[in-house]
């Protein structure tokens, strides 16, 4: 049993002229992203788009794509026609599936200025080939407790609940937005990825473990961890049944 705690300040950056993306796991470059992945968590991406910039069109295959927005919005188009505006507490999964082309850009003009904040994490499907698919819900009132919702799953227990579906039956991702002093316990799993979006929080235990906006922690084999909010804080928890090593 472990919990591997990535500071903020250890992200692998990468700039562009509209771009300032800080990654979890390195994506942009000469990246063998299986190898480094952590369950089959193989990106977890904080970018910030200028106002006006975006990703022209372009293609994926075989890879789950999610998106969560903490500021402005993003506005996505792809080749089976889906078109959408991605904002604050709105999820969107997109399966590429056996191949689609897409582009994603700040949906707020240059006059605007409007920066978009966004956290962009890809995970493999758990078949090659399948339809490309695309959903998207906004679970702003579910947040609204507190309490720790799952937005996106392919797990069989959540079938009949409001998460979104993803290609990847061994996959959950849970976010919270616990208020100053509330805790909130994250469900046991192989392998999971905590990630602070917004606030202060600490993983409760004999020693607590401080961890501010932009650190993750990285767990193996752990039951389940509670997390107290010393601020107000947002936090993403993928608990991950399955890995590349399996």
């Amino acid at each position: 049993m472990t919990v591997e705690v990535l500071p903020s300040t250890g992200r692998h950056r990468w700039d562009d002229t509209w771009l300032t993306s800080l990654q979890s796991f390195p994506a942009t470059g000469n990246f063998d992203l299986e190898a480094g992945a952590h369950g089959v968590l193989m990106v977890h991406n904080e970018d910030i788009v200028d106002a006006g910039g975006g990703f022209d069109t372009h293609r994926h295959r075989d890879v789950e794509i999610v998106t969560w927005v903490l500021e402005g919005s993003i506005e996505h188009r792809d080749s089976d026609g889906n078109c959408g505006l991605i904002g604050p507490g709105l999820v969107q999964r997109m399966s590429a599936g056996r191949g689609i082309t897409h582009s994603e850009r700040n949906a707020s003009s240059r006059r605007d200025d409007i920066t978009a904040h966004v956290i962009q994490m890809w995970l493999p499907p758990d078949a090659d080939g399948r339809e490309p698919g695309y959903a998207e819900r906004d679970f702003t009132e579910d947040l609204s407790a507190g309490e720790l919702v799952t937005v996106v799953s392919g797990r069989a227990r959540d079938r009949d609940t409001d998460a979104l579906g993803i290609g990847n039956r061994f996959v959950a991702l849970n976010i919270a937005r616990p208020g100053a002093g509330a805790t909130v316990e994250l469900p046991a799993a192989p392998f999971g990825h905590l990630f602070v979006a917004r606030g202060e929080v600490e993983l409760v235990g004999p020693s607590p473990t401080p961890l501010a906006a932009g650190d993750a922690a990285r767990s193996v084999d752990e039951p389940a961890l509670t997390v107290r909010a010393v601020t107000d804080a947002e936090i993403l928890f993928w608990e991950m049944h399955a890995s590349f090593d399996l």
